[in-house]
């Protein structure tokens, strides 16, 4: 009995083309493109501990290459608010990821980011919608 592949009695032999699955899996987990992904999706899944709930809902993680986080924002506000923290942002997102992945924030404002996504402005009597700071 030698051990390799066999099943009653007959024995298999791999042909030279045919890779074992664990050999393919890391194959495509060390892709670059791919590795960025993974690092993202791990932004996304903790961007409520990285930037805290109010930033949450307004913001997101939209796309991560060279070190540089972009990061989505609803309005122009916001978009100014995260430029604000980007050091600290920085420096939190790092501390999530167990790593120094990122070494630069940029600011986009893109309407649908964060938690709150699609959720259009309404405006009430006052002219001023529910998420307005209210000024006492």
């Amino acid at each position: 009995m030698s051990g390799r592949g066999e099943r009653g009695g007959a024995e298999r032999r791999r042909p030279a083309h045919e890779e074992r699955v664990g050999s393919v899996i890391r194959n495509v987990l060390n892709e670059p493109a791919l590795r960025r992904g993974i690092v993202l999706g791990r932004l996304v899944r903790s961007w409520e501990r990285v930037v805290g709930p109010r930033l949450a809902e307004e913001t997101t993680p939209w796309e991560l290459g060279s070190g540089e986080l972009v990061v989505a924002a609803s309005t122009p506000g916001w978009a100014a608010q995260l430029r604000f923290l980007a050091a600290d942002l920085r420096r939190r997102a790092n501390e999530e990821l167990g790593a120094d992945r990122v070494s630069s924030v940029r600011v986009i404002v893109r309407p649908a980011a964060g938690s709150k996504g699609s959720e259009p402005l309404r405006r009430n009597d006052s002219g001023m919608s529910s998420g307005d700071a209210k000024l006492s």
